[in-house]
């Protein structure tokens, strides 16, 4: 009876070279193993296929038929260990973009200091303090830093 029944082997849904090239990004990974790559991949598209089916039921909630940014945001918020890792770096909604950017152009007008942008050659301060976040933020999400590199990579599509 074993013998009859077909075996269909699991393939992952992304591109190894691509899942592979993203785990190369750390610099901790030098070498990739294939059962390693597999798993990767693996667990990346369940937790692709776990944050769409919350989003969408979050999206329904709301009886709206259009996934939006502040349905994943939502989504997001609701599961704790994702909210840990992710909710950093889901973009802002546009409201609070707009809020941000009119408090700043409030400050910006009574600073009589005027924004100059940085000579040739150097960088302002404030790039500095970006790669400080961002560092931050991949030794606060480290169990998930590939998945979420992924995860990034496939939002661009």
């Amino acid at each position: 009876m074993a013998e009859d029944e077909a075996v269909n082997p699991i393939r992952p849904e992304f591109p190894t070279a691509r899942v592979k090239k993203i785990m190369k990004l750390d610099k901790d990974i030098n070498k990739v193993n294939s059962e390693a790559l597999f798993l990767v991949s693996c667990s990346t598209n369940l937790f692709l296929r776990f944050l769409t089916e919350r989003t969408a039921e979050v999206a329904a909630e709301k009886k709206k038929k259009t996934v939006k940014l502040d349905h994943l945001r939502t989504a997001v918020k609701r599961h704790r260990p994702t909210s840990d890792f992710l909710l950093d770096s889901l973009p802002i909604p546009a409201e609070s973009t707009q809020s941000v950017a009119r408090s700043a152009t409030d400050r910006d007008h009574s600073r009589p200091v005027a924004d100059k942008s940085a000579p040739a050659g150097t960088r302002r301060i404030d790039h500095f303090f970006q790669w400080i976040f961002h560092d931050f933020k991949v030794i606060r999400a480290r169990k998930m830093l590939i998945p979420l590199k992924l995860f990034h990579l496939l939002a661009e599509r």
